[in-house]
């Protein structure tokens, strides 16, 4: 029997997203829109890719959430972007009424499914979705570490010469430019420390390209954003879930002491199994990276004092 995976949200995200999990053959899809015809115009387009790749998964666009009862795991990436004239207190609050009303229809038709947060500002939408389904924390997780952690291992490989595979660094903290923290004291290259791998200045480089990572693409577009990165981190995540691989990830999770922050969502490794997050860790991290992570967190209270 195949795993039921719905994703709220028929965008460029979403519809990467759909395509990747319905190529792994076992996860049956359903995109989910309010735009009538958008998503069930996608979910047809990628059957019809079926024969070609050789899955046989079920893809069904609706806008009926209906359609999504049973669901495994929820993934939101509904939301809106900033426009011109916006503040960010509007931005804010314009996602959270989305988020909350998605999460809230999502959760009576799958009571069951394990949330994954990828609308923006995620850190925040984590609590709103949090409040708004009444779920355990371990339920709950938010998406940003695993995207700004391919980006900073890439942006290593790069500079250091290796294989990506063999880069092992991770991203804490926030999912903002300001916010989120690349962890160099712990990271590695095939074993090596990154200290001892690269130069500083070029270590340096590297922080500093990955916390403007989705800046750099958007100013490359012109208009858009990144979407393949995003789909396959969180399809990596959505995997971890279903197969109980027990991954050590870094993602957003409502904190219960690690490194003295208390409720509220901040990046951190975490365990993902088939009940969702399993446990958090708390790594021996540099004082600078630990004062950051925890300004991250107060950033992200700030956030959700904003929101209405």
């Amino acid at each position: 029997m195949r795993a039921k995976v719905t994703i709220a949200g028929a965008g460029m995200t979403g519809g990467t997203m759909a395509q990747r999990l319905a190529e792994t053959g076992y996860i049956d899809v359903v995109l989910q829109d309010i735009i009538e015809g958008m998503p069930q115009g996608k979910a047809l387009d990628l059957a019809e890719s079926g024969p070609h790749v050789g899955f046989n998964a079920t893809i069904t666009g609706s806008n009926d959430w209906a359609n999504t009862k049973g669901s495994d795991v929820v993934v939101i990436t509904s939301g809106v972007p900033r426009k011109p004239g916006m503040t960010r207190e509007e931005l804010l609050n314009i996602n959270a009424g989305i988020v909350r009303d998605v999460a809230t229809a999502a959760i009576k038709e799958s009571p069951d499914a394990v949330f994954i947060i990828f609308a923006n500002p995620m850190d925040a939408m984590c609590h709103v979705t949090l409040e708004a389904t009444g779920l355990p924390r371990s339920r709950v997780i938010g998406q940003g570490g695993m995207l700004d952690s391919a980006r900073y291992r890439t942006f290593l490989a790069w500079e250091s010469g290796a294989s990506v595979q063999d880069v092992h660094a991770i991203v804490l903290g926030g999912h903002t430019e300001a916010t989120m923290v690349p962890i160099v004291s712990t990271s590695t290259i095939g074993g090596v420390p990154l200290t001892a791998a690269m130069p500083k200045d070029k270590i340096d480089a590297c922080v500093v390209r990955t916390k403007n990572g989705g800046a750099e693409i958007v100013a490359l577009l012109k208009t858009g954003s990144a979407f393949y990165a995003p789909a396959a981190a969180t399809c990596e995540m959505v995997e971890a879930v279903l197969l109980d691989k027990k991954r050590v990830l870094p993602c957003a999770v409502n904190a219960e002491g690690q490194f003295g922050i208390n409720d509220v969502f901040v990046g951190l490794p975490l365990k993902l199994g088939a009940g969702g997050i399993e446990q958090v860790y708390e790594p021996p991290l540099a004082d600078d990276e630990v004062k950051a992570i925890r300004g991250a967190a107060d950033a992200t209270k700030e956030l959700i004092g904003l929101i209405k």
